[in-house]
C-alpha cells in the first residue's frame, strides 16, 4: 500500500510542476508578446529618437583628433513644445564650445512617426526660428524665461529639411540611421543649390551629423568631406531639468577661416 501511494502522489506533483510550467511559459509569453508590440509602436520610436536628440553634446574628441577639419562644436537640444498630434517639437543650437551664449545655428526640430506608407520609422524635420534672437540660450533659461510652449508653435517658419530615419538592423552599434530624400532640400548659401543630410544616432547617446551643400554640377561647396561631425553626450549635469516640463526623457548615458569645412552661418 505504501508503494502504490507514494506512485499517486509523485504521479501527482509531477502534474502539478507540468501545469505550473505551462501557465509560466503562457504568461512570460504573453508579457514578451506585450513588450515586443510596444518596442514597435511608431509613436514610440518617435519618442525614442527626440529623447536621444535631446541634451548637451560635443565634437571635443574629433576635434582633438583632427583640428585641422572639425571645430570643437557644442550642440544643445531641449523639448519646447508638442503639437495637438503627438509631435515633438525640439529646440536646436550650435555654437563653439568657447561661446556657447552665441550660437551661430538655431532650430527647429519635428520628430514625428513616418508615414505608413513609407519604409521608415522616424521622421525628423527641420524648420526655421522666426525670431532666432528671442530664442537664443532657450535649453540654458530658466522656463518661466523662455517662450512659452504655445509661442513657439507661432513662431515655426519655414520648413527646411526632412531626414527620414529607420531603426538599425540587429547587431549594428546605432539605434537609428537616415538620409534626406535624393537630391536633398534647396539651399544656397556659399554657391550651393541643394544640401544633404545623414544622422545616425548610437545607443551610448552619441550622435553622427553630416550636413553637405551641393552646386548645380554636383560638386560640394560647403559641409565636411572627410566624415560626419562626431557629437558624445556631455556628463549629465545642469541639464536634468529642461527635460521635466514636457516629459521627455534625457538619453544622455548621454575661429578658423570662412572656407571651413563646417558651415557657420544660416543654411
Amino acid at each position: 500500500m505504501g508503494s502504490d501511494s507514494d506512485s499517486s502522489g509523485g504521479g501527482g506533483g509531477i502534474r502539478v510542476r507540468g501545469l505550473v510550467v505551462k501557465a509560466l511559459l503562457v504568461v512570460g509569453g504573453v508579457l514578451l508578446l506585450k513588450r515586443l508590440r510596444k518596442s514597435t509602436t511608431r509613436w514610440d520610436h518617435a519618442r525614442a529618437v527626440a529623447d536621444a536628440l535631446s541634451g548637451e553634446k560635443f565634437s571635443r574628441e574629433q576635434a582633438r583628433r583632427d583640428p585641422d577639419s572639425y571645430f570643437n562644436i557644442r550642440m544643445l537640444t531641449c523639448p519646447a513644445t508638442e503639437m495637438v498630434d503627438g509631435s515633438k517639437v525640439l529646440y536646436f543650437e550650435q555654437a563653439f564650445w568657447r561661446t556657447p551664449e552665441k550660437p551661430f545655428r538655431q532650430r527647429f526640430y519635428m520628430v514625428k512617426p513616418c508615414p505608413k506608407e513609407m519604409k521608415c520609422d522616424v521622421e525628423l524635420s527641420s524648420y526655421a526660428i522666426r525670431d532666432v534672437e528671442e530664442y537664443k540660450n532657450f535649453c540654458d533659461r530658466p522656463k518661466d524665461q523662455r517662450p512659452q510652449p504655445e509661442e513657439v508653435i507661432g513662431d515655426i517658419a519655414e520648413h527646411l529639411t526632412t531626414i527620414h530615419l529607420s531603426r538599425c538592423e540587429r547587431g549594428k552599434r546605432c539605434l537609428y540611421e537616415g538620409s534626406t530624400p535624393p537630391g536633398g532640400f534647396p539651399n544656397s548659401w556659399n554657391g550651393a543649390t541643394y544640401c544633404t543630410s545623414d544622422v545616425t544616432i548610437y545607443k551610448n547617446g552619441e550622435l553622427h551629423s553630416w550636413d553637405k551643400g551641393y552646386d548645380d554640377e554636383g560638386n560640394q561647396v560647403w559641409g565636411p568631406k572627410a566624415g560626419p561631425y562626431e557629437f558624445k553626450p556631455a556628463p549629465q549635469s545642469s541639464y536634468d531639468d529642461m527635460f521635466s516640463s514636457l516629459n521627455f526623457t534625457p538619453s544622455l548615458s548621454l575661429e578658423k577661416k570662412m572656407d571651413s569645412p563646417y558651415v557657420i552661418n544660416e543654411q
